[in-house]
């Protein structure tokens, strides 16, 4: 299976909006860590999430580094975009991804450089 593909898929998914398909990269029982939020455990928290909860309307991620070491992944990199409340942001980050056995997102851990997104 190819991670640095599924991640960048990701990225590619959540930068133009799709929310399912956002969704549908993370394992049903997946579990996503976020400064600022409860764990989110499980697709219909994801779904909430990226459908409404996040404070983030729209935007894009520029992938400045990607390592993969065997099923995990880690990403750092750069989001500029727009809050639901029209404040413009750039803002540093770093996730860390654990893949299970399909190639879907078992768990992710996302920091930000800044405590804004």
């Amino acid at each position: 299976m190819d991670l640095v593909e599924a991640t960048q898929r990701y990225y590619r998914a959540v930068d133009a909006g799709d929310t399912q398909g956002v969704v549908d990269w993370f394992a049903p029982d997946a579990v996503y860590h976020r400064p600022g939020y409860e764990p989110m455990r499980g697709r219909a928290e994801l779904q909430a999430f990226y459908s409404g909860t996040r404070v983030i309307a729209s935007g894009s991620h520029r992938v400045d580094q990607l390592i993969v070491d065997g099923p995990s992944v880690a990403v750092r990199g750069v989001f500029t975009g727009v809050l639901r409340d029209g404040t413009q942001v750039t803002v540093g980050f770093c996730d860390f991804v654990d893949y299970d056995e399909a190639g879907l997102a078992a768990e992710r851990r996302t920091y930000f450089d800044t405590p804004a997104v």
